[in-house]
């Protein structure tokens, strides 16, 4: 920094014998030594934008998650479980870390604690919800297993009360009832079929993918969401070899069919990659019950295709139980934001 004599040479009036700087001497001095102005910088967004884009978020996930469940169809027909699964958790994880590199985003993990944590959640959230969602598409109809692993918000509700502190307001416990009514009418013809394998199995996926986001949320995970989103999805990839070499021996995908294999490819580039990236976004800006609830738009649109695309036909209680987790879905995205208070550990 430039010091008081070299302020003196700008001075018009040195005070003379008295070894004191004058006047301007001292402001310019004090000018010429302060730092420079820091340059303008975008302000971090409002709550109500980042709530606002968030749920837009939802909407596109909604749309992602819900097309795959066909594509997902479409590839199970002709290849195993286990082979599509390495095939979309695989293209999942190259598209997720070249993402990262091009936008040199830090895929740096803190400390051995935030690891484990998203080893444990990576292995709720993204292993054992595409393994389990892809056998359970082998023992009942695409539509079935789209709607019941959305039974998901009520075990997520019912986890983030205790371990989150996160309130049930007006407007999420409005939600909540009209899920579980239209879920329960979904269900209830499932009852004594032998559909139960498969009832069991999207179930399972449910509680998994709930315990899972509930303990995301509750780890505070100090990370990039697009490296939380890629640590996680490469160990479903590493979990899901690991099943392939013990059930099937190796990867079944020579045979199959371009339709097939494209429709592996969808399942991968979009209902994982994308879908993933957006959701564990989605987690770390809103509450999980929020998101959890958000995302019911995904099993309807899930229907849909399954009915345009493969012929499936609902029946009049899928058409009740359709409405109803639809007028859910809607609550949580039309309604304002509601903030947890500041105590409850529920924003990262």
């Amino acid at each position: 920094m430039t010091s008081g004599r070299a302020g003196q040479a700008f001075c018009r009036n040195p005070c003379a014998g008295k070894g004191r700087r004058c006047t301007t001497d001292a402001r310019i001095s004090r000018l010429l030594s302060t730092n420079p102005p820091e340059p303008l910088v975008p302000q971090p967004a409002s709550h109500g934008s980042a709530d606002a884009t968030a749920r837009l978020m939802l909407v596109v996930l909604g749309l992602a998650w819900g097309s795959t469940w066909v594509a997902m169809k479409i590839a199970l027909e002709e290849i195993p479980p286990f082979s599509m699964r390495l095939g979309t958790s695989g293209l999942a994880t190259l598209t997720l870390f070249a993402i990262a590199a091009l936008q040199r985003r830090n895929l740096r993990v803190r400390n051995a604690a935030a690891a484990v944590h998203l080893v444990v959640a990576g292995s709720l959230n993204v292993a054992s919800f595409t393994v389990l969602s892809a056998f359970a598409q082998l023992s009942t109809t695409t539509s079935r297993v789209a709607v019941l692993t959305y039974t998901m918000p009520i075990w997520a509700v019912l986890l983030a009360r205790p371990v989150l502190g996160e309130r049930l307001n007006i407007t999420r416990g409005l939600a909540l009832l009209l899920c579980v009514v239209g879920l329960s009418i979904l269900i209830s013809p499932l009852i004594g079929t032998s559909d139960l394998i498969g009832l069991a199995l999207a179930l399972a996926t449910a509680v998994a993918w709930a315990v899972g986001t509930v303990y995301l949320k509750w780890a505070h995970i100090d990370a990039d969401p697009l490296a939380i989103a890629a640590w996680q999805v490469l160990v479903a990839l590493v979990l899901t070899a690991a099943g392939l070499f013990m059930v099937e021996g190796s990867p079944h995908l020579s045979l199959a069919h371009p339709l097939a294999f494209w429709a592996m490819v969808y399942s991968g580039l979009v209902g994982s990659a994308l879908a993933y990236l957006l959701w564990f976004e989605i987690v770390r800006r809103l509450p999980a019950m929020t998101a959890s609830l958000g995302v019911l738009s995904a099993p309807v649109v899930g229907v849909i295709a399954s009915v345009l695309v493969l012929g499936e036909r609902p029946t009049v209680p899928d058409i009740i139980g359709f409405t109803l987790m639809l007028s859910a879905a809607a609550c949580v995205l039309l309604a304002p934001a509601a903030r947890a208070p500041e105590n409850a550990p529920i924003e990262q």
